[in-house]
């Protein structure tokens, strides 16, 4: 079990937690802490623990009706040099981003969605 206190974790619904272990753990970054596939799985980047949660899990039982397909929220993971992990991830084949560059004062960000489609968001600090 992780300490609550070293950890902050978000569940995401995923259609199939052992693919969605290789997505994160390939091109993320990110490092297997406990599976019990095809129900859920745990990864973790830094203070980050992310919950996979398959269609047998109990965290994918029924929500309020609004709440049934993945929303706007998003994971945010920081990166040294946008451009080259955008290159790297279009080098694995992954063709999921779900919006072109944008550039801000804080920075610069692109999404990319997971194959259930919950979005990620790169961000490079200006």
């Amino acid at each position: 079990m992780t300490a609550p206190d070293r950890y902050a974790s978000v569940r995401y619904l995923v259609d199939d937690v052992q693919t969605a272990i290789g997505f994160y753990t390939t091109h993320l970054g990110f490092t297997l802490i406990s599976s019990a596939a095809p129900a859920f799985a745990d990864v973790v980047r830094g203070p980050l623990r992310l919950l996979l949660s398959g269609p047998a899990s109990s965290g994918a039982r029924a929500t309020p009706a609004d709440a049934t397909v993945a929303g706007r929220n998003r994971i945010h993971l920081v990166v040294d040099d946008l451009d080259a992990e955008i290159a790297r991830l279009r080098a694995a084949s992954l063709s999921s981003f779900r919006s072109d560059m944008v550039s801000g004062p804080g920075g610069r960000q692109i999404l990319l969605a997971d194959p259930a489609g919950n979005l990620i968001e790169l961000f490079q600090p200006a």
